[in-house]
């Protein structure tokens, strides 16, 4: 069993998809880290937008589920993840991936800047993956699909 942990502006009992945003790293889902300080910054950044106070909701997942699901993991930053999280922020992509679960590093917050800069060809691909990639040692799972949330335990 892996533990992880969920930042975020107030406690809730349920996980719904619908409720998620689109257009982030990995498409709309669930985002966790099994780092609790991520998830601790991620809750208090989400606090000084929307309000609240600062929640870590913590999950139990068995990592064994994860042979019965389709994931996609990206264990660095690389060419491949940056098209990834390129295409998924892309608000003129309609398209959702296939995947239920993606585990991968955290773009940096100048993500939108980068974006911006690749779309335009300003800075080549080689140059947006150095962009994205963050400062410290960082992990997200998004789970992307009402079965791979319903395997996550809340505890």
């Amino acid at each position: 069993m892996i533990k992880l942990y969920h930042g975020t502006n107030t406690t809730f009992d349920k996980v719904e998809l619908d409720k998620c945003l689109p257009y982030k790293d990995f498409g709309r889902g669930f985002y966790l880290t099994t780092i609790r300080t991520q998830a601790l910054a991620r809750a208090k950044n989400k606090c000084n937008f929307e309000g609240g106070a600062p929640t870590i909701l913590a999950y139990q997942f068995d990592e064994k589920e994860f042979a019965n699901l389709n994931v996609k993991c990206f264990e660095k930053p690389t060419e491949e993840w940056a098209n990834f999280i390129f295409a998924n922020r892309d608000k003129r992509n309609k398209k959702m991936h296939n995947y239920d679960v993606v585990i991968g590093p955290v773009a940096d917050d100048g993500v939108i800047a980068s974006i911006r800069l690749y779309e335009t060809k300003v800075i080549d691909l080689a140059e947006f993956v150095k962009r994205l990639e963050y400062a410290r040692p960082n992990v997200q799972y998004a789970f992307c699909t009402e079965r791979a949330i319903a395997l996550l335990q809340k505890i």
